[in-house]
């Protein structure tokens, strides 16, 4: 095997920690053979407090694209954010949101030196891009545009303003005008990734590779029912719904208490929001967890992988309320930095505080 091919395995290895589901591998590994420059595209709607999955579970998934050699440009989707009328459709104020973004993820440690920040209002300045954006409305049923409607956290048809009809149009453009050949959003994005690909030959591009990463779950018990196309949608963190998500700026009384009265029942691994915590965050950034607890439950226990939490879990070893203290303490000793900025240096604290009083819509 050459050196080159093994470069590739390696660097093809931290990819697939990022995606949940890759389309295509086979496409990704002749990407890498070739000479091409790898782009990634992600794009992100500013609409007020971030919470952890849009933190340090995206800088930690950024930080492995770029360390496989792919260079990521991060759209400041504002004028995606006005079209679906975030910040009650106030355009400055949905761009001081991503002007926060931008700062907490450099906080986070995420690998700026590699990733690009282009705003969509600059892009919405160009002729070329509204062509884009007609070419792509031209070649798609009203029909299939409506079915991406998930990625705006719209389900319902007969809601949606006509506004909201054009981003997914948008952000199919947004991937070829940004000349990406990779698209690295969550899964619940993955409809108009899929239809850039089927879409982007007939218009004279290319199909993008689509690495997409898992979503966090929120802290609230799953809903019930049998799996669906979009269980992804349904069981996600969400700002909506403040007490089932940690956000970035949390104290650590609120953390504390919203992981102490989370979902995770007793030996149950599956769709249990604090083992993904755990799994997503904590032992991505931390080489073990401590497990502080009374001799007659078993002692202190040093768990200093995910696969040895899940075991011990499983079999009924750890008991949750445990588990729960550790993992809070984790988290807040994550968030500690960010918090702290955001607090102390003037320019940050007076951001954080204009976001703050901004009337957050869905």
């Amino acid at each position: 095997m050459s050196v080159i091919f093994m470069e590739i395995e390696e660097k093809i290895k931290l990819i697939e920690e990022v995606g949940e589901e890759i389309v295509t591998k086979d496409e990704l590994v002749e990407l890498f053979k070739s000479d091409k420059q790898l782009i990634a595209y992600d794009g992100f709607e500013p609409s007020g407090n971030p919470h952890i999955a849009q933190g340090i579970m995206r800088a930690i998934n950024v930080n492995k694209m770029t360390k496989a050699g792919v260079k990521f440009k991060m759209l400041v989707a504002d004028w995606h954010g006005w079209a679906n009328n975030k910040m009650g459709g106030d355009l400055k104020k949905i761009q001081r949101v991503g002007e926060y973004l931008v700062e907490l993820w450099r906080v986070c440690g995420m690998d700026l030196e590699n990733v690009e920040f282009v705003w969509a209002s600059e892009l919405a300045s160009s002729d070329d891009y509204w062509k884009l954006v007609m070419q792509i409305a031209r070649n798609s049923t009203l029909n299939r545009i409506i079915r991406c409607g998930q990625i705006m956290g719209r389900n319902d048809a007969e809601v949606l303003q006509a506004s909201q009809i054009l981003y997914p149009c948008m952000q199919c453009a947004d991937i070829f005008y940004l000349q990406a050949n990779i698209c690295q959003l969550g899964m619940d994005q993955r409809k108009v990734n899929m239809l850039a690909r089927e879409i982007g030959p007939s218009l004279g591009y290319w199909k993008p590779i689509v690495v997409s990463h898992h979503m966090l779950m929120g802290l609230s018990q799953p809903p019930t029912g049998e799996s669906t196309e979009d269980r992804t949608i349904e069981l996600k963190m969400s700002k909506s719904k403040p007490d089932t998500a940690i956000f970035m700026t949390d104290t650590m009384e609120d953390i504390d208490r919203k992981i102490k009265k989370a979902y995770c029942p007793e030996g149950n691994v599956n769709e249990n929001p604090i083992l993904e915590y755990c799994k997503y965050i904590i032992f991505e950034k931390m080489d073990q967890i401590r497990i502080e607890r009374p001799e007659k439950f078993g002692g202190n226990l040093t768990l200093k992988s995910y696969a040895e939490l899940e075991d011990v879990f499983s079999k009924n070893q750890l008991h949750p309320m445990d588990l729960k203290s550790a993992v809070a303490q984790c988290i807040n000793e994550l968030v500690e930095p960010v918090r702290v900025h955001f607090q102390t240096d003037p320019k940050a604290k007076a951001l954080k505080e204009e976001i703050d009083s901004y009337q957050v819509t869905r």
